[in-house]
C-alpha cells in the first residue's frame, strides 16, 4: 500500500530533477561555461533533494519543521521558475517547455500526499477492527429495520382484525335489533287485537278478585341507570381491620377454625373482601 504513493512521488521527483538540470545547463550554457551551469543545476536539484530528505527524516520521527518545509517549497518554486523562464525565452517549442514547468511543484505535492498518507495509515489489525465495527453497525441497523417492518405489519393485521370484528358485531347488533323490533311489533299487534287481547287477559293471574288485570308488554328499550354504588355493601376494609376480623373469627373456637370455616363465617357475618385479600389476611394471622 505504501508503494502506491511513494513510487509516483519518486518518479516525479526524478523527472523534475533531470528536467531542471537539463534546462539550467542549456539555458545558462550559452552565457557561462557549461561546468558552471552544471553546478548551478546540481545546486538547485541538490537543495531540493536535501530539504526533501530532511523532511522525510523528520516525518519518520513523527516530527515536523515549518522552516524546512518552507525551504523545500522555495527550491520547488525556484525550479519551476527556471523552467517557466526558459519556456518564455525559448525560440522553439515554448509551449512544450511551459507545459512541463509544473513538474517540480507536482513532485513536491506528491510528497505532501505521501506524508499525509503515512500520518493517517492504520495497521491491518486496526483496519479489521474498523471493518468489524462497521459490519456490526450495519447488522444492527438491518435487524432494527426488519423489527420495525414486522411490528408495522403485525399492527396492521391487528387493526384489520379489530375492524372486521367490529363490523361483524355491528351487523349482528343490527340484525338482532331488527329481529327484536319485529317481535315487539308482533306483540303489540297481538295485544291490540280484540280477540287475542281477551285471550291474553284471561290467562293473566288475578290480583284482586273480580278484577281482571290488563296484560302489559315486556319492557324493551332504554332503561334508567341504577344508582352508582360499589359492589360491596360496606366500604373496603383495610388490611389491619381485615386481619383483626379474620383473627377473631379463626380463634372464636378451640381448636382454631380452618380457612374454609373462617371464610364461610366471614361472609355470613356480612363482611366483604376479595378471595385474594382474605387468604392473604389468613396467612398473616395464622
Amino acid at each position: 500500500m505504501r508503494a502506491k504513493t511513494v513510487l509516483p512521488a519518486v518518479a516525479m521527483t526524478a523527472v523534475s530533477m533531470v528536467l531542471t538540470l537539463a534546462v539550467v545547463v542549456m539555458w545558462l550554457g550559452t552565457a557561462v561555461p557549461w561546468p558552471v551551469a552544471l553546478v548551478v543545476g546540481l545546486g538547485v536539484d541538490g537543495g531540493w533533494l536535501a530539504t526533501l530528505a530532511y523532511e522525510r527524516r523528520l516525518a519518520a520521527q513523527g516530527d515536523h519543521n515549518r522552516a524546512v518545509t518552507a525551504v523545500g517549497w522555495s527550491f520547488g518554486v525556484l525550479a519551476a521558475g527556471v523552467l517557466v523562464a526558459h519556456a518564455l525565452n525559448a525560440e522553439h517549442s515554448a509551449g512544450a517547455w511551459l507545459a512541463v514547468a509544473w513538474l517540480p511543484i507536482a513532485a513536491k505535492a506528491l510528497w505532501l500526499v505521501h506524508a499525509m498518507w503515512e500520518r493517517t495509515a492504520l495497521t491491518p489489525v486496526a483496519l479489521d477492527a474498523i471493518r468489524g465495527i462497521q459490519q456490526e453497525a450495519r447488522d444492527e441497523a438491518a435487524v432494527a429495520r426488519a423489527r420495525l417492518r414486522a411490528e408495522a405489519a403485525t399492527e396492521e393485521t391487528r387493526l384489520t382484525a379489530v375492524t372486521e370484528a367490529g363490523a361483524r358485531v355491528a351487523r349482528v347488533q343490527a340484525k338482532t335489533a331488527q329481529t327484536l323490533a319485529g317481535a315487539w311489533s308482533t306483540l303489540e299487534t297481538t295485544r291490540a287485537g280484540e280477540e287475542t287481547g281477551r285471550a291474553l287477559t284471561s290467562v293473566t293471574a288475578r290480583v284482586t278478585p273480580g278484577v281482571t288485570p290488563r296484560w302489559e308488554l315486556p319492557v324493551w328499550g332504554p332503561s334508567e341507570p341504577l344508582a352508582a354504588r360499589s359492589l360491596e355493601s360496606a366500604p373496603a376494609l383495610t388490611d389491619e381491620a381485615l386481619d383483626v376480623i379474620v383473627d377473631e373469627i379463626r380463634t372464636s373456637e378451640t381448636p382454631a377454625l380452618s380457612y374454609r370455616e373462617m371464610a364461610a363465617r366471614f361472609r355470613a357475618a356480612g363482611h366483604s373482601a376479595s378471595e385474594v385479600r382474605l387468604r392473604a389476611a389468613w396467612k398473616r394471622v395464622a
